[in-house]
């Protein structure tokens, strides 16, 4: 019996594929779909070259009214900055392309075609602002997102990797932890409350429960400051340890630094060289960090021309001027005790003095973690209050933790956002958080 053979004809099904992975795994004459939106646009002649954007690269994409229908090449003329894209074509290196290949189009079609996009070049940083879910699209902001996301991702594997368990507190709060001048008050049903400051009094309350825990939440600060550090609403991780001193969390502290920094070196360098940061000082971010006495740093700010003493805050404009020469990570120790909030615990040894730490990031920017030994005597927390002028019925809850088993322990927070300012080498604060909030912005 004569055999029958029937022959198939296979279709090369071509799947979609993100332009980084393109660029970094195509090959000359590959046929490639992307999708994305247009992010520049120009034609000459019976050539429309357009570079097409997604979340992870750009590329060039060249379509020629032989190469593609009618249809398709009126996509391609109607396609203004911002409109969505689907293309397919043969990838070709090209050194002129922007990123070194360009795709020659085969097929490109508009998915949703975008009226005259608002963003043009050299526009104000206030328009930028007010238009924010906008240039949320522009490369730069797209390169600090990955920042961040690495960022918070490293954070949290890092507690995992040390035991620490991740916890959550409220939001609304009944009484300060730093200061009642700068909180937001809230009606709350006829009663008073107030946006957190900060978790740190209940986390407080579970290391008697979990011993190590840490929490990435917001906190709300109502300061009424205009330097480039400061927002009203800012991301804030804070950690507090059982039985460990104030300079058990300052190991624990330059290990996380060291520990994200590092993570954002293997996965954005990408993004660290668009947004021109000098990566080479990123590199110098290992441990151990330097350890400066309070007082030695009143010292180095008077070399530089501040009009500061023994006793005076630092601030925005202090910290800039005292780590512009710092090429790393520099710890400050022992600040004196009227400076520091009452929960500080004050050094044995001089008690003028807390066992506490503010950790400046170097190039200008100043602090990033504050933190330190927690008074954990009972005696001597109600001591701290009287000397403050705090009333201890207003913090009853939290003197309860030193009634019962109380233990050595310390803690710190972080500001995430300040830290992403630092690494990503920002000239402000509000270029670090998709949508800032300070005292004159609370849109969009």
């Amino acid at each position: 019996m004569p055999i029958s053979i029937k022959y198939i004809t296979l279709k090369i099904i071509i799947i979609a594929m993100k332009i980084e992975e393109v660029l970094k795994n195509g090959t000359e004459g590959m046929e490639v779909e992307i999708k994305g939106w247009v992010y520049r646009w120009r034609e000459s002649g019976k050539i429309i070259f357009v570079i097409v954007r997604d979340s992870t690269d750009i590329i060039q994409v060249v379509i020629s009214k032989s190469d593609v229908n009618d249809e398709d090449f009126k996509h391609a003329k109607n396609a203004n900055i911002e409109s969505s894209v689907v293309v397919r074509g043969v990838l070709r290196k090209d050194e002129r392309a922007p990123t070194g290949f360009e795709i020659l189009a085969s097929s490109f079609k508009l998915i949703g075609k975008s009226e005259n996009f608002p963003i043009y070049k050299d526009q104000s940083d206030e328009y930028l602002l007010d238009i924010r879910h906008l240039w949320l699209r522009s490369r730069e902001m797209n390169a600090i997102l990955k920042i961040r996301a690495t960022s918070f991702y490293k954070l949290h594997e890092f507690f995992h990797n040390e035991g620490y368990y991740e916890v959550q507190a409220p939001m609304f709060v009944s009484n300060a932890v730093e200061g009642g001048s700068t909180l937001f008050e809230v009606p709350y049903f006829g009663r008073k409350a107030y946006l957190t400051q900060s978790s740190q009094f209940y986390l407080e309350t579970f290391i008697f429960s979990l011993e190590n825990v840490y929490t990435v939440a917001p906190s709300f600060r109502a300061e009424k400051s205009r330097t480039r550090r400061h927002l009203t609403e800012f991301w804030h991780c804070e950690a507090e340890a059982a039985w460990l001193s104030n300079e058990d969390i300052m190991k624990f502290e330059e290990k996380m630094i060291t520990y994200i920094v590092d993570g954002i070196l293997e996965n954005n360098t990408k993004e660290l060289k668009l947004l021109n940061r000098d990566i080479s000082m990123l590199e110098k971010v290992k441990p151990p960090f330097d350890r400066l006495k309070y007082e030695d740093v009143i010292k180095i700010g008077q070399n530089v021309g501040l009009d500061i003493d023994y006793g005076s805050d630092l601030g925005a404009d202090e910290e800039h001027a005292i780590t512009k020469k710092f090429e790393k990570p520099t710890f400050v120790v022992n600040y004196p005790k009227k400076l520091k909030p009452f929960y500080h615990r004050p050094d044995p040894d001089n008690p003028d003095v807390v066992l506490n730490h503010d950790l400046l990031a170097p190039e200008g920017y100043g602090e990033i973690i504050g933190g330190g030994e927690r008074i954990w005597d009972y005696n001597e927390l109600i001591q701290r209050m009287k000397e403050e002028n705090l009333n201890p019925n207003d913090y009853g809850w939290y003197i309860d933790l030193r009634k019962y088993g109380s233990v050595p322990h310390s803690g710190f927070g972080l500001g995430i956002d300040r830290f992403i300012w630092w690494v990503a080498g920002l000239e402000h604060i509000k270029y670090a958080i998709p949508y800032p909030r300070n005292i004159r912005r609370v849109t969009p």
